[in-house]
C-alpha cells in the first residue's frame, strides 16, 4: 500500500461524504426521484451519481431511467429534494474535525466541493466545521468542475501549495479523477464500501489513528 507524503505542502478535502454526512441526504432524495419512475435504488444506481454535480447527476439519472432531454428538470427536482433534507441537519463524520484540526495546525487546509456554494456553505455549517476553513471552492464557482482537475487547482493556487505537495482527501470515483488529473496524491474513505479506487492511502474512516499521526507529524516536520 501506498502512503501520504510527509513533505505535503497543504490538504485539500471533498465535503459530501468525506467531512459530512451529506450522503444519507442525497440518498433519500436520489432514492425518492428513482422510486417515482417506477425504479429500485441501491448501489448500482448510487455508484451513477455519487461524486456528481446536481446537474451531472440529473443528466445521469435522465439517460438511466430513459428520460431524454429531462436532465435539467431532474437536477432542479434533486436540489429542492437535496435542499429539504439537509435543512433538517447533518452531522460531521466520524474524525473529520480532529483531522482537519491537525492538518490546519501544520499546513493550509481547504474544501473543494462538486456541491454547489448553497448546499456546501449548509453542509459544512450544519456539521460545525465552516470555522475550520479559510477557503472553501464550490463546484458552481468553476468552469469544469470534478472531475476535471480545476477545483483541485484553484485550491492549491489559493493555498500557495504545488499541487505534486499537496494531498487531496476524497471518497468518490469522481473526486479521485479530478484530484488525480490536477496531480495531487490521494487519500480514500470510500462512501461505497466494496469499491475498488485509485488511492496513496485507503482506509474506512478519517478517524483511523495513523491519519492523525500523519498529520501531527506534519506540523513536527522541518520549514519546508
Amino acid at each position: 500500500m501506498r502512503s501520504l507524503p510527509a513533505d505535503t505542502e497543504a490538504v485539500v478535502f471533498d465535503c459530501d461524504g468525506l467531512l459530512v454526512d451529506t450522503e444519507t441526504c442525497w440518498t433519500v432524495a436520489e432514492s425518492a426521484i428513482f422510486a417515482e419512475h417506477g425504479h429500485p435504488f441501491g448501489p448500482e444506481q448510487k455508484a451513477l451519481v455519487i461524486g456528481r454535480t446536481v446537474e451531472a447527476a440529473g443528466e445521469a439519472m435522465a439517460q438511466y431511467l430513459w428520460r431524454p432531454g429531462a436532465g435539467a428538470e431532474l437536477a432542479a427536482e434533486l436540489l429542492a429534494r437535496v435542499r429539504k433534507e439537509l435543512s433538517r441537519g447533518a452531522t460531521a463524520l466520524p474524525g473529520a474535525a480532529e483531522l482537519v484540526r491537525a492538518c490546519r495546525a501544520a499546513v493550509p487546509v481547504a474544501v473543494a466541493s462538486n456541491s454547489p456554494r448553497e448546499l456546501l456553505d449548509a453542509a459544512l455549517w450544519s456539521a460545525g466545521l465552516a470555522d475550520h476553513f479559510t477557503h472553501t471552492f464550490a463546484a458552481d464557482e468553476v468552469s469544469t468542475p470534478k472531475p476535471a482537475p480545476e477545483l483541485y487547482l484553484t485550491a492549491c493556487a489559493a493555498l500557495g501549495a504545488a499541487p505534486r505537495h499537496s494531498v487531496a482527501f476524497e471518497d468518490s470515483a469522481t473526486g479521485i479523477a479530478s484530484a488525480r488529473a490536477a496531480g495531487l496524491h490521494v487519500a480514500v474513505v470510500p462512501s461505497l464500501p466494496g469499491t475498488a479506487l485509485d488511492h496513496d492511502w485507503l482506509g474506512t474512516s478519517l478517524a483511523e489513528p495513523e491519519l492523525l499521526e500523519w498529520a501531527r507529524a506534519l506540523r513536527d516536520s522541518p520549514v519546508r
